[in-house]
């Protein structure tokens, strides 16, 4: 029989979709399930505590409950607090997301980063150990900012967004000290990729921006290499803490990203 356990990605909201795209373009049969604490929704302007609670209890429900072979937390600020306590919890592969430094740093030649995450994820002190590992030659710029995990929200609920919005959260970086020199930024929460166009409008001069997004997905598949998937894609899942008529206008943005059933959890 075909091994029909999902690879279920969690997220506060629908960032993790920037996640779940590669993994399905790199794995197209794989069963899929999107689960959204929409109930806790934004995780960037929660305490460490509270998230640090809130994800390993969450996860060890939709383990119950979906079986599945792979969980990925498809969130910078989930991941850089909860990532060691959800991997005590379960029994259950974990992947997490990370700020891609290593990369931004080998693409960088000016050898200035600008790191753009929620202000939970840029304080983080493993974001110095990134940097310290990875950029040790580069001045990496950080700016937190919930008003573009908002912004990034809206897009996909089909909402028209003001290009000044965006350019006043790249003031945040470019307008620091050195941040004129800025040629790669981070986006370090996996809301940002998909606002990643109109970021690149905004920017004062053109910048490369990277994310997580592609090694996530290499990982998925080097994790799973040996496992059996379905012979044809079925549609996923999309699974909200908190399921009301903002869930359903997201119907078509899911669909678009093969999650075809919305439920509650």
């Amino acid at each position: 029989m075909a091994d029909l356990r999902p690879l279920l990605f969690f997220d506060s909201g629908v960032g993790g979709l920037s996640v779940l795209a590669p993994a399905r373009a790199l794995l197209p049969h794989a069963p899929l399930v999107y689960a959204a604490d929409s109930a806790g929704f934004p995780y960037g302007t929660k305490s460490e505590a509270e998230i640090a609670a809130r994800v390993p209890a969450l996860l060890g429900r939709l383990a119950e409950r979906y079986r599945p072979r792979l969980i990925v937390i498809a969130c910078n600020t989930a991941s850089t607090i909860a990532l060691a306590h959800v991997r005590a919890a379960l029994d259950v592969p974990i992947v997490g997301t990370v700020p891609a430094i290593k990369p931004a740093a080998a693409l960088s030649r000016t050898r200035v980063i600008g790191v753009l995450g929620t202000e939970a994820t840029v304080r983080q002190p493993y974001v110095d150990d990134l940097a310290t590992r990875f950029a040790t030659d580069c001045t990496v710029i950080r700016h937190g900012s919930a008003e573009l995990v908002e912004l990034a929200e809206a897009k996909l609920h089909g909402a028209v967004t003001d290009p000044a919005r965006f350019r006043a959260v790249l003031d945040g970086l470019f307008a620091q000290p050195r941040g004129e020199r800025i040629d790669v930024i981070v986006n370090a929460c996996t809301h940002f990729p998909l606002v990643e166009a109109e970021l690149a409008a905004a920017a004062p001069h053109p910048v490369a921006f990277v994310d997580g997004g592609p090694g996530i997905a290499r990982r998925i598949a080097h994790l799973t290499r040996d496992q059996d998937w379905p012979d044809a894609p079925s549609p996923g899942i999309a699974a909200f803490t908190r399921l009301d008529d903002d869930a359903y206008r997201l119907a078509p943005a899911l669909a678009s990203y093969g999650l075809e059933r919305i439920e509650a959890l």
